[in-house]
């Protein structure tokens, strides 16, 4: 019987070892896509406790601890810090084959040299050893990035954002990590959404454009767009949730339709909010190809599913799940944005595992770069998807459809600042997969181009991709 999370963790051939202890391990991380506070990092946030750092807004631990019969009032309540993580402990036996489970003991490991494996017996010493260890200035916020060797990371910024903190951020030049913004404007396309007029108010506040049609939209939003790209910043993210239809914009009903969802705060049909949507994401794509940006698009989830939780908890608590993903849809819009405005370099992640053969295919579509580098590529098994399972069936699947050895590897979509063990943890399945394959004579057994594939897939494409 191996020992669980040795040495050669995941690695099952003498190849798959060679790679990643020889290529991938020592690799610079580029977290391309995460949800961390740009603030926190610009005052170098300390933690107390592993209840802050860990429990303090990752809703996968909050729908494992309740899948787990723990309490709210120990997930999201106000109880003492020691009974969350405690709790957390007693679920951790019931979590093997979730990633939790793998992603907790890495980071125990990583960052606190901590091998014991949680439980509700080991709940109370690994608490002590670890709120010892946060004690120390080399937990702060940006020297637990130094320790992860992240070169760059993007965080995810509002349209409406000051960018006050990447600007602290960029001028600390003690810390050698790059920082840069993301611009994700879900909130300016969403317009069957309440609160629509609301926050373009405060888009064009910020903006110094008064948005009273959808012209006056896309000129408040080029003007961030600008101001977003002085910052550095090289990539959009969307969410394309319930983008179940794709309505082609056009100009004898868009202008009535925008016009209805300011009066009405986002009271229009669904149809109106598809083409409003249609019409605002292709002439951002188009913004977003001049300047070289890359465009995210992340496709299938249904929000808020629990109307009773979200009333009580609000948006990012554990109550999203698997929703309608069409890619007929997607590649509709995909056509649009390429015949009127031209695509930018494309990243498309679906939350449902069941369309990545139609994203596989639907990639081949519209290569034409001619740069050595793919137009549109598949993102990382996201999300529900970044399990072990999950990733290599996101890999095989792009492997027999795509070009596996373009891929843009992995990212931690996460809040968290320990996360970073998430990029080892996918490059250990890489050179676990490849090494197989060598193993079992799918793949020739040459070291050196294998190596060179390893070492694109962790870490080069993506920092050529987008040209970090």
């Amino acid at each position: 019987m191996k020992t669980f999370m040795d040495k050669d963790f995941l690695l099952d051939t003498k190849t798959a070892v060679e790679l990643f202890h020889g290529t991938a391990e020592t690799l610079p991380i580029i977290d391309y896509h995460c949800h961390i506070p740009p603030a926190e990092i610009a005052e170098n946030r300390r933690f107390n406790n592993l209840t802050e750092l860990w429990l303090g807004g990752d809703h996968y631990k909050w729908r494992a601890m309740r899948t787990c019969g723990v309490p709210e009032q120990l997930i999201t309540g106000d109880s003492p810090a020691y009974e969350k993580f405690a709790a957390y402990a007693k679920c951790m036996p019931y979590l093997i084959g979730n990633p939790l489970y793998h992603w907790t003991h890495l980071e125990l490991r990583r960052y606190f040299g901590c091998d014991l494996i949680l439980s509700e017996k080991t709940a109370e010493k690994i608490w002590e050893l670890t709120s010892e260890k946060l004690s120390s200035p080399n937990m702060s916020v940006k020297n637990i990035i130094k320790q992860s060797n992240v070169e760059t990371l993007c965080t995810t910024d509002d349209p409406a954002d000051t960018l006050e903190y990447h600007s602290l951020i960029a001028r600390d030049a003690s810390f050698g990590t790059r920082v840069l913004p993301a611009f994700r404007p879900d909130k300016a396309f969403n317009a069957g959404s309440k609160g629509y007029a609301v926050y373009l108010e405060k888009l064009g506040a910020v903006s110094g454009i008064k948005i009273s049609d959808i012209d006056s939209l896309f000129c408040a939003l080029e003007k961030r767009i600008d101001f977003f790209d002085q910052f550095g910043c090289r990539t959009s993210d969307h969410a394309l949730d319930g983008f179940d239809c794709f309505v082609r914009p056009s100009a004898a009903t868009l202008s009535a339709a925008f016009s209805r969802a300011l009066a009405s705060d986002g009271g229009i049909s669904h149809r109106e909010a598809l083409e409003i949507k249609a019409a605002v994401m292709s002439f951002l794509a188009g913004e977003y190809k001049k300047r070289g940006w890359v465009m995210q698009l992340h496709i299938g989830t249904y929000r808020n599913a629990n109307s009773e939780a979200y009333s009580m908890l609000g948006p990012d608590t554990g109550y999203d799940c698997i929703g309608v993903t069409d890619i007929a849809a997607v590649t509709g819009l995909l056509d649009h944005i390429n015949t009127s405005t031209g695509l930018p370099r494309t990243i498309v992640y679906s939350v449902d595992p069941t369309k990545d053969a139609a994203i596989g295919t639907m990639l081949g579509v519209f290569q034409d770069s001619g740069d050595g580098y793919p137009k549109i590529m598949q993102g990382s098994a996201w999300w529900f998807n970044d399990t072990l399972d999950g990733m290599r069936r996101q890999m095989t699947s792009l492997a027999g459809l795509s070009a596996i050895g373009k891929f843009n590897g992995m990212l931690t979509d996460s809040r968290s600042f320990t996360s970073y063990p998430r990029h080892e943890y996918f490059r250990r399945i890489f050179c676990g997969m490849i090494g197989k394959w060598a193993d079992e004579g799918l793949v020739p057994d040459d070291t050196e181009a294998l190596s060179r594939v390893t070492a694109d897939v962790c870490y080069y494409n993506t920092k050529n991709f987008f040209g970090f």
